[in-house]
């Protein structure tokens, strides 16, 4: 799928190229957020789910053993065929399809369950892909994300976007936690579940899992060096221009039901 969106087109072009690092990537691949995702959306057997901008398809892996079917659905084919290699030999009720988020080619009320987890911040329009996912749900359905929020100060949050977007082009923007709960609730979907989640991120794997050249990483420690105070409290970043250096990721994890 080709797209005139130059965000849209840089995702395709920076996760098309780097697509089994996300396979692989421990950040992706493990933590607790997965069961906690899981939890929120109150699964049942018979239940069909989709997946959106699955990546490397862990959450789509996580949840295919609790339900019927399981979609996986991404904008970057080379992104799909990386996860559908990953899932394949694990779980047989996991179907693949190339889809933008903001506009999802899937029947009205198809989904019992709608997931994205850590992706949403590469949307052009965070608010379409609600909407999208909205339509999709059946009456009584969830929609659960995961994703990066952004600090409520819209000056430091516009920090965090830069700094995010020299590392990853692709990056769009966080929503705030005000955010979040605006669009849920003007796509009417009654929020159900809602918890932050942190994770400390190792700055050398963080910009060797996109090929950042040393430019690039150089100046990316000089925003974390240089940052205003307010910034630094969000970040926390440790032990700056060392291979031990560290800073803060805050997600928020919610989930919706559709009336």
């Amino acid at each position: 799928m080709n797209d005139t969106n130059p965000i849209k087109a840089k995702v395709q072009q920076q996760f098309g190229a780097h697509a089994q690092n996300y396979v692989t990537s421990t950040v992706h691949s493990q933590g607790q957020d997965l069961d906690i995702m899981l939890d929120f959306a109150h699964v049942t057997p018979t239940d069909r789910v989709l997946d959106v901008a699955t990546g490397g398809g862990h959450t789509a892996l996580k949840f295919a053993p609790h339900v019927a079917h399981v979609v996986a659905s991404d904008i970057t084919p080379l992104m799909l065929e990386a996860a559908s290699a990953f899932i394949r030999p694990q779980a047989a009720n996991v179907s693949f399809e190339v889809a933008d988020a903001e506009a999802l080619p899937f029947d009205h009320a198809s989904f019992d369950v709608v997931t994205c987890r850590i992706a949403a911040h590469h949307f052009p329009d965070i608010f379409k892909f609600i909407l999208a996912s909205a339509r999709v749900l059946k009456p009584g359905g969830r929609l659960v994300i995961h994703d990066h929020v952004a600090p409520p100060t819209p000056r430091d949050a516009e920090y965090i976007d830069a700094f995010e977007r020299l590392r990853d082009p692709s990056h769009a923007r966080e929503f705030s936690h005000l955010e979040w709960r605006n669009a849920f609730l003007d796509a009417q979907l009654q929020i159900s579940q809602e918890t932050d989640y942190y994770h400390t991120a190792g700055f050398v794997s963080w910009v060797e899992r996109l090929s950042c050249p040393p430019a690039v990483v150089e100046r990316l420690t000089v925003m974390m060096a240089q940052a205003p105070e307010s910034v630094r409290a969000w970040l926390e970043p440790q032990a700056i221009g060392t291979p031990q250096a560290t800073f803060k990721h805050h997600y928020v994890i919610l989930a919706g039901i559709k009336g």
